[in-house]
């Protein structure tokens, strides 16, 4: 290290003197620079003052357009990170509707194995026969009361439905008042059993349909939080603080914490 350079760094006042005299020499060295300065020093002074201006401008102006950008992007990262809590909520909501829908399988189907195991009951009887009954006008009355109210008794514990029972009171429907009860009593187990297996295949084609909404509702949950995680990566390396409209002030920083919304003053 020379004795100047040693001079300079121990001792601060040459250093002050130095920088004051640069100072002062500085409007010399902008005329000087121009040659129109030397004919004009006082417009070429002016000139320097508003170049220094613009550039200051043109650097605020650059600022300003960094922070809105940064600020557009956490506001981006925060619409994302609430939609991926909505999208996440949507998923329970769809996985109680899917398990609504499987309990209701379960309980079709053993409906339906009920159903079906009193139609083979039934089937089994006619290796009896059918007892001999008069037939005069009271015995045909007593059957169809017999049908109407085994169609009653039937749709009463869902295992027909309301418009059976319409359709017998009204006479329709293909059911046949005239048969012996023990033959009635087959049709209607046999027609029972039926309506329980339609049912149950409409509760197996609805729980397919709820357990794929429920995997199309969970795909987009697992993209919004991914897109989520990119947006919130970007930002994370931003060391400024912006603040967005209104109360809602949002701080991008570089320790890779997630965003969330602040709360305003009533929580």
């Amino acid at each position: 290290m020379n004795i100047l350079a040693e001079m300079l760094l121990t001792e601060p006042a040459p250093m002050a003197i130095w920088a004051a005299l640069m100072l002062l020499t500085l409007p010399a060295l902008v005329v000087l620079a121009n040659p129109d300065g030397v004919r004009d020093p006082v417009a070429a002074l002016l000139e320097a003052v508003r170049f220094v201006r613009r550039t200051r401008r043109r650097r605020a102006g650059r600022r300003a357009a960094e922070a809105a950008e940064a600020q557009a992007a956490v506001r981006f990262a925060l619409e994302l990170r609430v939609a991926a809590a909505q999208a996440a909520d949507a998923v329970d909501r769809w996985q109680a509707h899917w398990q609504a829908a499987a309990d209701r399988v379960d309980a079709a189907w053993a409906a339906f194995q009920a159903a079906d195991a009193r139609l083979a009951r039934s089937r089994a009887t006619t290796a009896f026969g059918a007892p001999w009954t008069p037939r005069d006008p009271a015995e045909y009355a007593a059957r169809e009361r017999f049908l109407h109210e085994g169609v009653r008794a039937a749709v009463s514990r869902a295992d027909l439905p309301v418009s059976a029972l319409a359709a017998v009171l009204a006479g329709g429907g293909g059911w046949d008042p005239c048969l012996h009860p023990a033959e009635q009593e087959i049709v209607l187990h046999r027609r029972c059993a039926e309506h329980r297996e339609r049912a149950y295949r409409a509760a197996v084609a609805a729980e397919r349909t709820a357990w794929h909404d429920t995997q199309l509702a969970r795909r987009g949950r697992d993209s919004l939080q991914r897109e989520a995680e990119i947006a919130e990566s970007r930002v994370a390396t931003w060391p400024i603080f912006i603040t967005a409209a209104g109360d809602l002030p949002l701080t991008v920083g570089n320790g890779g914490h997630r965003l969330f919304p602040a709360h305003s003053g009533n929580g």
